[in-house]
């Protein structure tokens, strides 16, 4: 089953929000989220919230869901005038699940087209949809580019038959290149996700799977480390001995690979697991995440975040559903962020990303880490005392030691 929601406080049914998502709003970016929680076959490895087909009808089945999200895009644009949140286009727009593609390209240019008529779209904004490669055609992706899409995500996740079993992904990987061709077509930006480490994944399937993906010359790739999570059919494999367990020094050494072969290809890194070809290829709607702007994120189990206010909606698709017909907020719980905890996820953050942290931000702890991290080659030498820090490839792989130390009181 997905993972549970957080725990927090309870949301008003109005959506109305607390003051501080107000204060300086007008300085901020905002971008838009849409998860479309539908799989043809729910993946073994993943715990998020997506549903197949067969499991849900009524107001959160695939037919009625793009007027569902419509719905909420309306009362998101209600409650945001509440709350004394201007109005501000969209600097991106994500859609994620889930399968975005297993609805009809109509559906999904129907959902962009109320949210562009809520907020409308600023200058050279990205727009983006998440695909599996057999769930699109010439036709599908042409009808997304003509609606709005610049953009879409590939999960290739692997180039290696067996691999793609192991991890329960339907396509063929022939599918891939067509698909990407179709989608260079209709004019709109490709990336690909890969995923590394998984059960009986030797080194050279993942080198076959970097190497076949960069023939395909995408603007954009993200390589992720498979995490097992609890609850997964994955998870019960390998605690039955089923598949082998994962491995921390293969998933270094994977990475470290990856890496190599990404740059020398002519991508730069930008974030510990995406690479893309220009600046302008980054994926600018997780940069907004990274960077703490403000999103609002339409349909069930998605999150949400302004100005230090962060909600998340009620998971089943159902009772999302409900609420919006009875014109209450989907919202589960919500949180605010106190000044101290918006500090730590900033420093958590853009400790990722290629562009770093001005020394001179960190709290004292934070700067006197600084000569620690330097000795242990986790960050830029050079950088470092021009006052950023900016992580080496060893710091990639530790980034989250490096954070620890950077927190450290």
């Amino acid at each position: 089953m997905p993972s549970a929601l957080p725990l927090g406080d309870p949301a008003p049914a109005d959506g109305v929000l607390p003051a501080q998502a107000a204060e300086g709003a007008s300085s901020r970016k905002f971008s838009l989220y849409a998860h479309i929680p539908f799989c043809a076959v729910r993946c073994g490895y993943c715990d998020f919230n997506t549903y197949t087909a067969t499991e849900l009808g009524g107001g959160a089945s695939q037919a009625a869901y793009a007027a569902t999200a419509a719905h909420e895009v309306a009362f998101a644009a209600r409650a945001l005038e509440a709350s004394g949140v201007p109005a501000r286009p969209m600097d991106t727009v994500f859609f994620g699940g889930g399968t975005p593609t297993l609805l009809p390209a109509g559906d999904l240019t129907s959902i962009l087209a109320a949210a562009v008529e809520q907020w409308g779209l600023a200058d050279g904004a990205e727009v983006t949809t998440e695909a599996n490669p057999d769930s699109v055609t010439r036709d599908s992706l042409q009808e997304l580019a003509d609606g709005g899409f610049t953009r879409v995500s590939f999960g290739m996740q692997s180039a290696v038959p067996h691999v793609l079993k192991v991890l329960d992904r339907t396509h063929e990987p022939a599918r891939v290149p067509q698909a990407i061709e179709w989608a260079r077509e209709a004019g709109l930006k490709v990336s690909v996700d890969l995923i590394y480490g998984t059960p009986g994944e030797s080194e050279a399937d993942w080198e076959t799977s970097v190497r076949t993906a960069l023939g395909y010359e995408p603007d954009h790739i993200s390589a992720y480390a498979l995490i097992i999570e609890e609850g997964t059919k994955l998870a019960g494999q390998i605690r039955r001995g089923l598949v082998p367990p994962i491995d921390d020094d293969d998933h270094a050494t994977k990475y470290m690979l990856a890496d190599e072969l990404i740059t020398a290809a002519g991508l730069g890194w930008y974030e510990v697991s995406n690479w893309a070809r220009t600046p302008e290829d980054a994926c600018q709607h997780n940069l907004a995440y990274w960077r703490g702007d403000d999103w609002w994120g339409i349909g069930p189990g998605a999150h949400s975040h302004v100005g230090g206010v962060r909600w998340w909606n009620v998971k089943h698709p159902t009772a999302y559903a409900q609420r919006l017909d009875r014109g209450e907020s989907p919202a589960a719980g919500r949180e605010t962020l106190d000044a101290q905890t918006r500090e730590v996820e900033r420093i958590m953050l853009t400790a990722r990303l290629a562009e770093g942290i001005e020394v001179a931000s960190l709290p004292p702890a934070g700067r006197s880490a600084v000569a620690g991290l330097i000795a242990q080659e986790l960050v830029d030498v050079r950088l470092a005392f021009a006052g950023r820090l900016v992580l080496t490839l060893k710091g990639r792989l530790l980034a989250d030691a490096v954070v620890r130390q950077l927190l450290a009181d």
